[in-house]
């Protein structure tokens, strides 16, 4: 049997050169996103990424890369590993050679076990079916999984039979916008990659001005995630795991989005749209639906996620909850470590759940299994 090597990239002029044969990987992880693309990532990093933090696990079969876990070093205040990507990528993961998939996740476990030292690893917003499983089933140390963010998802079907699911009378109405749609005359127009920097600031602008005077999530207005968003977007466009789609009515840009891909997903990112489109009645959501939907279907990906949250525009469309997981890996001297920080993460998504005023925790049963762990392992276990 071939020797599997492991090696840990802490360069960040080495993770840019990584990108070819990152994309090769990429393309043989049927579970990816495309939120693992060294696209996506390098790009990530240049615009959040910590100085002297960067720690990617990488594995190599004779020579070709089968498995990477792409990392950084933070403090919590204790040391923890988190995936590069951070709070604006919806979905993260390793990336596994799918040809050898379980050799490449046992490798990959023992290097980033080595790689851990003193640290514990927190893998967030892990989709089910990542290949993040395999490494926490390799994973050599204490372990916890808990529940994170609900994301919504529909098959990769026409538009007709999305209509299909939904009661008669709201299928007739958003035909009827569809309808609408074509009367204004609004046309759909693919930006090509060499368009894409000043189309993504036209969409930043645009999702600005949808936001005025509304809560909007504040790092969407900042430069630095402008920055990291032209350069992801116009690479993905040009290497197919990205579509730019600009809405024009009158010659105008009123509309754009962005929808991401990736092997077997989808997924529409962000948009903007002017707030005339909404003066004039338009369902921008219908829209971008139709021409996501269209996408989807004419390269055979299997589903189309509406990414995290539940906001009531998307569950009209009556998705399929799927709910990310949180994997928690340490060395075996890290055990109360882990623990206490599960019991922790636990205690905060209950605070927020009752601050939301949820009334249930998907997440509960694992937190309280997490909760209990922690306190026995303080010698602090009681009814």
């Amino acid at each position: 049997m071939t020797t599997l090597k492991t090696t840990l990239c802490r360069d960040p002029e080495q993770f840019a050169a990584l990108a070819a044969e990152w994309r090769a990987l990429h393309r043989r992880c049927r579970a990816a996103t495309p939120f693992q693309s060294h696209s996506w990532l390098h790009s990530w990093w240049l615009s959040y990424g910590t100085p002297g933090r960067l720690r990617i696990v990488l594995v190599r079969r004779a020579g070709r890369l089968v498995a990477a876990a792409p990392l950084m070093l933070t403090h919590r205040p204790l040391p923890v590993l988190v995936p590069l990507g951070g709070a604006i990528s919806d979905f993260s993961d390793v990336l596994l050679d799918d040809s050898c998939a379980a050799p490449a996740a046992g490798a990959l476990a023992e290097g980033l076990y080595r790689a851990a030292r003193g640290a514990l690893v927190d893998l967030r917003e892990v989709r089910p079916g990542a290949a993040a499983e395999r490494l926490y089933a390799a994973w050599p140390g204490p372990r916890r999984r808990l529940d994170d963010s609900v994301c919504l998802e529909l098959p990769g079907v026409p538009m007709d039979e999305l209509l299909r699911r939904l009661p008669g009378p709201r299928a007739q109405r958003f035909r009827a916008k569809l309808r609408k749609l074509d009367a204004l005359g609004i046309e759909e127009r693919p930006v090509p990659a060499r368009e894409v920097p000043a189309s993504v600031r036209t969409m930043l602008h645009l999702h600005g001005l949808q936001w005025r005077g509304r809560r909007v999530t504040p790092e969407h207005l900042h430069p630095r995630f402008a920055a990291h968003l032209v350069r992801a977007t116009r690479e993905m466009v040009d290497t197919g795991d990205a579509v730019l789609t600009e809405y024009r009515l009158d010659g105008r840009v009123l509309a754009a989005d962005i929808l991401l891909t990736s092997a077997d997903l989808a997924g529409g990112y962000l948009y903007g749209a002017h707030p005339e489109l909404r003066d004039r009645k338009v369902d921008i959501t219908a829209m971008l639906m139709r021409r996501d939907t269209r996408h989807v279907v004419d390269t055979g990906r299997g589903a189309l996620s509406l990414l995290r949250g539940t906001e009531p525009y998307k569950l009209h469309w009556r998705p399929v909850p799927v709910t990310n997981q949180r994997l928690l890996l340490a060395r075996r001297a890290l055990a109360p470590a882990l623990g206490l920080y599960a019991a922790q993460v636990a205690g905060r998504a209950l605070a927020a759940a009752a601050a939301r005023g949820l009334p249930t925790l998907t997440a509960l049963p694992h937190d309280l299994r997490a909760l209990r762990s922690a306190r026995r392992a303080r010698g602090a276990d009681r009814p």
